[in-house]
């Protein structure tokens, strides 16, 4: 699904009248309106928050006072790392800021390189493409493998970068229910045998952080003589023994034919890349337009990435640390009273479901005012129309953090009644 806020709509608003040409603008009007009836009753618009500045990456100032960061994906907590600074700064310098250019022309540097090579390292593969971002990576690899006579088979609640890179190529899309391996299959059988087919997957959803039983999925697929493909943005790093992701933890790696992440995340940079033992794979830096025709990163953002992703293979002591901290925050919110997305935590990410829309802002701004900052989450970007605060733990928060953490959930979920 797409990321929170105030997102497109396809709903009209009061239409032009005859002869007169109608605003482009009028088809947001409803949602112009709702944000409006939102921040009229005084609220922080809660898709607006500065933050003045980073101290670690669980701690910043914002709005002038000291507040804890729970809801920045930074998983690993990366972003502050010193080898990774280092390396950013070297490249920076020796490099200069940008390179002005795409990858197949003078947009390839050194260091592009390094990180496709840090890439294969990590995952055990023979291929890898780093793109501009992890957007751009579902769109350019979906919109470039599936046309028009394909066909895209996702999960309803797919991210939007997948939905856009079913558009682009112009694929027929079939969406199943949200991890129902038994609607996949069905999907698969009506399919005609002959057409191509690419099932789109995700080892973690970003909204409520359940991850997908991607065991069987992937079996179904490949009985149907569909090439699979995992974005595993949300697991990588953490899931998995050596944080490959909910396909590495399943046993299913080696089955999958492209795994798409983004350094956004866990690697604490920008950008994005697919992984794949494909040996035909190469041909897709020639034909993949949003890896052809966007400048590439800049030389410091791949050298933060290649050295952020090489310390990750050794990160086992992060990984067990933010296991624990995700058991701990799932398990003292729901004895608070609060309903969580998923009924055992998953992964790093938890949902904590709001009545509607209008209690949720309020709890989202009692939470700042604690000192904490989560995500408001709402639809169109949540699944069934629901409103949550999403929660995403880091693995350098404190054990004391944690406990501070709950108290302040406590403490607003209280003011606002909540619990």
């Amino acid at each position: 699904m797409t990321d929170p806020g105030f997102a497109m709509t396809a709903d009209a608003g009061k239409p032009a009248p005859r002869g007169t040409a109608p605003d482009l603008f009028d088809k947001f009007q409803p949602l112009i309106d709702q944000r409006e009836a939102l921040l009229s009753t005084g609220v922080t618009d809660p898709f607006n928050l500065v933050m003045e500045r980073v101290e670690s990456p669980t701690v910043a100032i914002c709005n002038g006072k000291r507040t804890i960061l729970l809801g920045t994906y930074n998983y690993m907590g990366q972003t502050f790392d010193p080898q990774v600074l280092a390396a950013g700064k070297k490249a920076l310098d020796e490099f200069g800021s940008g390179t002005t250019g795409s990858r197949v022309l003078n947009g390839t540097y050194q260091g592009h390189r390094e990180c496709e090579e840090a890439l294969k390292r990590f995952y055990g593969m023979d291929h890898a493409m780093v793109f501009s971002t992890g957007y751009q990576a579902n769109l350019g690899i979906i919109s470039t493998m599936a046309g028009k006579d394909d066909y895209v088979i996702l999960d309803i609640d797919s991210h939007a970068s997948i939905y856009d890179g079913c558009a682009l190529g112009n694929a027929q899309i079939v969406a199943f229910r949200h991890n129902d391996v038994e609607a996949l299959e069905k999907r698969l059988k009506r399919l005609p045998a002959e057409a191509g087919k690419l099932v789109v997957l995700e080892g973690v959803y970003s909204m409520l952080g359940d991850t997908a039983p991607l065991k069987e999925m992937v079996a179904v697929s490949k009985a149907a003589g569909a090439m699979v493909l995992v974005d595993e943005a949300h697991s990588m790093g953490f899931i998995g023994e050596h944080g490959r992701g909910v396909a590495e933890e399943q046993g299913v790696l080696d089955d999958v034919d492209f795994v798409i992440g983004t350094f956004s995340k866990s690697v604490g940079t920008v950008g994005g890349f697919c992984v794949s033992n494909h040996p035909k794979f190469e041909i897709l830096r020639l034909v993949c337009r949003p890896y052809v025709f966007t400048a590439s990163l800049p030389p410091s953002v791949v050298a933060t990435a290649a050295t952020s992703i090489d310390l990750l293979r050794g990160a086992k002591d992060k990984r067990d640390h933010l296991w624990a901290n995700s058991k701990r925050l799932h398990g003292g919110l729901k004895q608070l009273g609060f309903t969580l997305g998923t009924e055992t935590p998953q992964s790093a990410i938890i949902a904590v479901i709001m009545p509607d829309l209008e209690r949720g802002a309020a709890m989202w701004e009692a939470l700042l005012q604690e000192g904490l900052y989560v995500n408001l989450a709402r639809p169109p970007a949540t699944p069934a129309g629901m409103t949550l605060l999403r929660c995403s733990l880091c693995a350098l928060h404190s054990e004391e953090q944690v406990g501070e953490i709950l108290g302040m959930f406590e403490a607003a979920g209280k003011r606002v009644g909540v619990i």
